[in-house]
């Protein structure tokens, strides 16, 4: 058997920082990828990204997405948990306002989320890792961006660890092993 040796191999040395080929994309890995977690209404932005993904548009595959009824129904400390268990972006997004299948939920979720910012700062989360959006189910593309434009950002700011240390505080305190606590926890 006769081997060309003109013949390029998969097996050539890489920059660090590319992946193989796909077809003639070329794909970039980066040091940090961010952890997302995607809030989402099922009635728009859920169909928004189903129809991103059902078109077979690129995004990035850094977000997880949790459907509510109506982002009306996302309760604050959804946020705050998903920052302490380590997502380093969070993304609220849900009908646009006048449109919502619930009549007013998106109304009421843009009002305790104008006052939530307020709480975040103050605790010391970076707004910028927080982005609230309003997708419909025929705006694919405005998913993807949507997306896109939270990984990039939260890429370039690195990963989120205040939470994570309150984690670990909430679990310790969260025992009662100590006679002065188990007397103090008694007397209440």
């Amino acid at each position: 058997m006769l081997k060309n040796k003109n013949r390029t191999s998969n097996l050539e040395p890489r920059t660090s920082n590319l992946e193989p080929r796909t077809s003639n994309r070329i794909v970039m890995k980066h040091d940090f990828e961010p952890k997302i977690v995607a809030f989402v209404c099922t009635w728009c932005t859920y169909a928004g990204a189903d129809l991103a993904g059902t078109s077979r548009m690129q995004y990035p595959s850094n977000v997880r997405v949790v459907k509510f009824p109506c982002t009306g129904r996302i309760d604050p400390v959804f946020i705050l948990k998903a920052f302490q268990k380590g997502a380093d972006g969070v993304l609220v997004s849900g009908c646009h306002p006048g449109d919502c299948h619930y009549m007013a939920g998106n109304f009421h979720a843009r009002r305790r989320f104008a006052a939530f910012r307020k709480l975040l700062e103050f605790v010391g989360v970076d707004l910028s890792r927080l982005q609230f959006s309003w997708v419909s189910a025929a705006e694919g593309g405005k998913w993807v961006e949507v997306v896109t434009e939270l990984t990039e950002r939260v890429r370039a700011m690195g990963p989120m660890l205040e939470f994570k240390e309150l984690e670990i505080e909430e679990c310790w305190s969260g025992k009662i092993d100590t006679p002065e606590l188990k007397e103090a926890y008694n007397n209440i």
